[in-house]
């Protein structure tokens, strides 16, 4: 009845997403740039994928949907994305071909992005919590089912599926009861002096084994990965919130035992459920802690409880330089060198031992106060792997990310762009993407020394090298970027002007 159930809630689904998907949008589709979504552009300007064909490929894969193609729907959908061939109407049909095969994860994932680019969209919301209700996960399908009944009180899918939720959740007490009753019956046949004597038995064993191993039982050893939540707090006095990114939340706290501040980033829950995504996390969050140098943030620990993770870091006093450029609006050439020098040094040093950091942004760059800087957060870094494909992921804050990094593919390239970016934005005060001037046809970015004064000519080319959008053309590692960058001398007459946009 289950499948059934699964089966008539993915057809309706297609159904109304088929005639939602027909709809031919006013503006065009916007266009994946460098790793954001650009504005909405004139119809004038060429479109490698113009709207007719984005819409004959939503056709198609519904019709693949409709035949119970799931998994060739998957797999279409990663090849129109390797093409950089990008909709976001793919999330919801991913969602609708995960359930198909029971890859309930996965459906959780893609609705989840699906309701990142339409919050208002009821269906992402109920397929989410369709998968959540298969999973056991009851509070969080609740949460989604009844936010999708705000959407749309009369959604007879929804309906269905609180009602499937509420059987569930109602049913299950009344079935744990009922296991009892043979328990009872059969402890009623059971002789008493037979239980009596496995009891004393059993403390017999009890006994024995405590008095054996007394000292192991006084002293407790636990490692650091199987403490209990409770004993985090006891070790670390939480103090603020100093931040939050799209991995979780982080906190100034004191450790306690070796009386020193440290910073903590608590990892949100969802990212890892999965025993198998939580263990390729620590595997990672271990292989970063090994990395020690004066310019990265260093990790101390990683901690495991029973509901999420803790990467424990080294505190330091200063700013971002996300929070730097909040204030000043942008920085003069010469800071800018300075900054970037120690920044240089440490993903110089990261990628000697094959560690990508695959999130660098100007809110991991942290400005201390005597005017050095220190990389941190790695918490989403890769091991580089052989050959040209790299790390097969997605992970990264999307308008840091280099194209490649986008599709899953990260490599000591994909660095040296979000390095480049970072530099940019730090002269100019935005990415390159919202710059007036940028042309979006063929993706070449505004030169910044013609959007303020102060920047030297050869920060143009240096920038222009390292944006390339393919990583075999630009600049191939952070060596390289690093010389040419020290090479470059700042004007005699710097001054920090506003720029013209």
């Amino acid at each position: 009845m289950n499948m059934l159930k699964r089966v008539a809630l993915s057809a309706v689904l297609l159904m109304a997403g088929a005639v939602m998907f027909a709809a031919p949008e006013q503006n065009g589709a916007p266009l994946m740039v460098g790793g954001s979504f650009s504005k909405k552009i004139p119809s004038s300007q060429s479109v490698v994928f113009d709207q007719q064909a984005r819409d004959a490929e939503i056709a198609a894969l519904n019709t693949r949907l409709r035949n119970k193609d799931f998994a060739g729907t998957v797999r279409r959908i990663n090849e129109l994305t390797a093409r950089n061939f990008l909709d976001q109407r793919f999330y919801l049909l991913l969602a609708i071909a995960y359930d198909g095969l029971h890859q309930y994860d996965d459906v959780i994932y893609s609705a989840g992005e699906a309701i990142a680019v339409a919050p208002q969209d009821s269906r992402a919301y109920i397929m989410r919590a369709q998968a959540y209700l298969q999973t056991g996960d009851f509070e969080r399908s609740r949460i989604d089912i009844e936010k999708a009944l705000r959407l749309n009180p009369q959604s007879q899918l929804a309906l269905k599926v609180k009602q499937e939720l509420e059987e569930k959740t109602q049913a299950k007490p009344a079935a744990a009861s009922r296991k009892t009753l043979p328990v009872r019956r059969n402890a009623e046949q059971t002789p008493q002096w037979l239980i009596l004597y496995f009891v004393a038995i059993v403390l017999a064993i009890a006994i024995f084994i405590y008095l054996r191993y007394e000292d192991v039982f006084r002293r407790g050893p636990k490692t650091a990965f199987s403490r209990k939540e409770v004993e985090v707090k006891e070790q670390y006095e939480f103090l603020r919130q100093i931040g939050e990114g799209g991995m979780g939340k982080v906190y100034e706290a004191y450790d306690k035992v070796l009386k020193r501040k440290v910073a903590i980033k608590r990892v949100r829950p969802e990212l890892v459920r999965s025993a198998y995504v939580r263990e390729q996390f620590l595997a990672e969050a271990r292989m970063v802690a090994l990395l020690r140098h004066p310019c990265i943030v260093e990790i101390y620990t990683v901690i495991e409880s029973e509901s999420s993770l803790y990467l424990v870091f080294e505190y330091v006093d200063g700013q971002t330089l996300e929070t730097r450029l909040d204030i000043d609006g942008r920085i003069p050439f010469s800071e800018a060198k300075r900054i970037f020098d120690y920044v240089c040094r440490g993903l110089h040093y990261a990628h000697s031992q094959d560690i990508i950091h695959c999130d660098l942004k100007p809110g991991n760059i942290m400005i201390k106060e005597d005017g050095t800087a220190k990389v941190m957060d790695f918490g989403v870094a890769k091991k580089s792997m052989d050959g040209n494909t790299g790390a097969r992921t997605v992970a990264g804050t999307p308008a840091y990310m280099a194209p490649e990094q986008q599709k899953g593919f990260m490599r000591k390239q994909s660095d040296v762009y979000s390095l480049a970016l970072c530099l940019y934005e730090a002269l100019v005060g935005q990415v390159p993407w919202s710059v007036k001037g940028f042309d979006i046809a063929t993706k070449r970015v505004y030169p910044p020394s013609r959007l303020a004064s102060g920047i030297p000519p050869e920060v143009d080319k240096l920038l222009e090298d390292a944006l390339r959008e393919d990583p075999r053309e630009r600049i191939q590692s952070i060596d390289e970027f690093w010389a040419r960058l020290n090479a470059i001398q700042p004007l005699p007459d710097e001054k920090l002007e506003q720029t013209h946009y």
